[in-house]
């Protein structure tokens, strides 16, 4: 019953049903018929799938001013709700228009305006699903009651804790506590549910903001037990699969890593082309469909990486031993070799399973000073220089045939933390990227691409990288700002990429670079995964996907087991294509979704851990550049990305007057400007390590 309502209600001549009509129509006779028909319509109405007028008339949400999604909760009170329909924009809901609901709460909104070139704006009308049954934070008494000061400061409500819920948890600990009452008189009751420890402990900051997250930091004993089972690398193993352990294939990692999961090797050839192999770590030949190891895979989706710590998607049996290319072992693959003529065109190439013996771990650092001349390290390997070189001019024309048709490279700074002993910040720098970086990224995109595309043609199911395009509003924006900087761009509701690209090397090492780069970024829509193959704007790649990291995401995992399944094992059965063209979507669905957890915790902790670095320098000045301008103040980002807020009520030389579409602070008087990108001095007035946040004053 439900898919014929459904259906009826997408028909452009039955968009609109009230439940007589609805019962006329799918002829429902007896009063049982009745009573499934008035279920149905009142689980679609709770779910949100189907909206009910003040006429009793049912539309599908779509078809609608109510939109489904996410609510993206700021400290401040105010929020946006970022629809599940990832086309859509995301919606501004004021401080008095949320309506009780948490951050991250899947929502119903109602969307009261849009005005032509602004942001839309609604009214959060319902909870859908709560995000949180649980609250992170700092247990402290009063009254003879317990109160709760959560970690998550966009909470606003009191948190109690009566005395029989404390769980022997003491003044002053971190814990994990459950929500028993959303709404107790205005307050939110929970239970503790576990205490992490006191918030003075080493770790217990880090392990509170992964917990919020609803991510485990250990795994069950019986999926530990699952991956004990795989010691070694058997003889059988090796049945059909290429030999490649006599090649002089190596890893490239960083200093630190010890999850090796894809390994390279480059060839001139006699023709004037080159050879190029990756060999990725073929973790689908132990994590097999339906496995309990898959189920966890599945669910945490990605590792997830901290400062002085990872999460990782597998246990570390598999992850760091079993599966990883460690030098000198045995170890199984799935090979894509790929012969790429001088303008960076794969001429042929081959994907099938193979055996490898990593020759040489090789880190970013080495090769980079290789390159920069380190005698030494020349000497002590001088069996492999020439194939680096190889590879720095492989990496030259796959970077230039990117550039020719149009893939936007962003320049970014990434941030490294340096924790003591007892796991505090010390140091924020910068982490370097040279030459290696660059030369490792080509091939990993070359080989994603290449994998993506063959499957492609055969129209199989398949989860695709898929990022499509800005849209016209953040597009204009962009036009806007660029021009008020003095750099024009051809184009208005529709950019190439190549104009992009041609607007960043404009702004190259000019002070408007890091605002342009910022602004840019924020246009551009999230790259999520998908069943479906829109192909990746930013790439300019018409077929993308992400093959070369199975160690640490779930979808390179799937896109091994699918070219196991399909090719190695030549099955294309109407079953398998069936089960896959079924399962497909929900797999991107979580993929997106545990990769954006991911990204939020990483940012969350990486912020957190920039706080508790900087309050040793409060009411010190630094030079600084602002980062992005908002209605309430300024962002201003330090040379090691340490960023921090300069509120519009520290801004006392005038009364400024917010911009939305050139996104600048303008006085009334004076008419100083702020946009991005302007350098400026900042004084360190305030720190909230918890929430990350850091409170600047501009220094005139």
């Amino acid at each position: 019953m439900k898919d014929k309502i459904l259906k009826l209600l997408n028909n452009e001549e039955t968009r609109k049903l009230s439940i007589d009509s609805l019962k006329e129509i799918l002829e429902v006779k007896t009063s049982n018929d009745f009573k499934e028909l008035v279920k149905t319509m009142n689980n679609l109405t709770k779910d949100a799938i189907v909206i009910e007028s003040k006429n009793h008339e049912y539309s599908l949400t779509k078809y609608t001013s109510f939109v489904v999604g996410h609510l993206d909760l700021k400290e401040k009170g105010f929020g946006f709700v970022i629809p599940l329909d990832t086309q859509g924009d995301d919606i501004f809901v004021s401080r008095d228009l949320i309506n009780g609901a948490m951050n991250l709460d899947k929502v119903l909104v109602y969307v009261s305006r849009n005005r032509s070139g602004t942001r839309p704006e609604g009214e959060i009308r319902r909870v859908i699903e709560r995000k949180y049954t649980h609250i992170i934070g700092t247990l402290q008494y009063r009254d003879g009651m317990g109160y709760l000061i959560s970690d998550d400061k966009t909470i606003k409500q009191n948190i109690i804790i009566r005395k029989e819920n404390y769980k022997g948890a003491r003044k002053f600990d971190k814990v994990r506590a459950k929500i028993i009452n959303y709404a107790y008189k205005g307050k939110i009751e929970c239970a503790v549910s576990e205490v992490i420890g006191n918030i003075n402990d080493k770790g217990v900051d880090i392990i509170s903001k992964i917990l919020k997250y609803d991510i485990d930091p250990v795994f069950s004993e019986e999926v530990i037990n699952a991956a004990s089972k795989f010691t070694k690398v058997n003889e059988s193993d090796y049945l059909d699969r290429r030999d490649l352990r006599e090649e002089m294939i190596i890893t490239i990692d960083g200093d630190d890593s010890k999850d090796f999961d894809d390994a390279v090797i480059v060839k001139k050839l006699d023709n004037g082309n080159y050879h190029l192999g990756v060999s990725i770590a073929d973790v689908s030949n132990y994590v097999t469909k339906g496995s309990i190891l898959d189920q966890e895979a599945y669910k945490r989706g990605t590792s997830v990486y901290l400062p002085g710590t990872v999460v990782p998607m597998l246990p570390v049996n598999l992850s760091n031993n079993i599966c990883s290319l460690v030098p000198g072992e045995d170890r199984l693959t799935i090979s894509c070799d790929m012969e790429i003529d001088q303008n960076g065109k794969v001429v042929k190439y081959e994907i099938y399973p193979s055996v490898i013996k990593s020759y040489k771990r090789m880190t970013y650092s080495k090769i980079n000073n290789i390159f920069n001349g380190d005698k030494d390290l020349n000497n002590e390997y001088s069996d492999l220089i020439e194939m680096f070189y190889d590879m720095r001019n492989l990496a030259k024309v796959l970077k230039k045939k990117r550039d020719i048709v149009g893939s936007i490279n962003f320049e970014t700074d990434e941030a490294y933390i340096i924790l003591d002993d007892k796991g505090k910040a010390v140091d924020v720098v910068l982490r370097e990227r040279g030459i290696s970086e660059n030369i490792i990224e080509e091939f990993m995109l070359k080989a994603n691409q290449v994998v993506a595309e063959h499957v492609y043609w055969l129209n199989l199911p398949f989860v695709y990288r898929v990022h499509d395009k800005p849209t016209a509003e953040k597009l204009n924006r962009l036009l806007k700002m660029s021009n008020a900087l003095g750099y024009k761009v051809k184009g208005k509701n529709e950019i190439s990429n190549l104009e992009l690209q041609k607007l960043l090397a404009n702004v190259k090492d000019t002070s408007a670079e890091k605002g342009i780069n910022l602004l840019m970024l924020r246009s551009m829509q999230k790259a999520i995964y998908s069943e479906q193959n829109i192909g990746h704007y930013g790439l300019a790649f018409e077929h993308y996907t992400h093959f070369t990291s199975p160690i640490r995401r779930y979808p390179d995992l799937i896109v091994h087991r699918l070219l196991r399944e399909y090719f190695f094992n030549n099955n294309q059965s109407t079953k398998v294509i069936d089960y896959y063209q079924e399962t497909m979507p929900s797999i991107a669905v979580q993929a997106s979704t545990t990769e954006r957890k991911a990204v939020q915790l990483e940012r969350e902790v990486t912020d957190m851990k920039k706080a508790e670095y900087i309050t040793k320098f409060i009411n010190k000045v630094f030079d600084g550049i602002i980062s992005s301008v908002t209605g309430f103040g300024l962002y201003i980002t330090l040379p090691n990305t340490v960023e921090g807020l300069v509120h519009i009520s520290e801004l006392r030389d005038d009364y400024y007057i917010y911009d939305e579409n050139l996104m600048i602070l303008i006085g009334e008087r004076k008419h100083r400007i702020f946009r991005i990108g302007d350098k400026v001095k900042v004084k360190v007035m305030n720190t909230h390590i918890s929430a990350g946040d850091i409170d600047f004053k501009i220094i005139s």
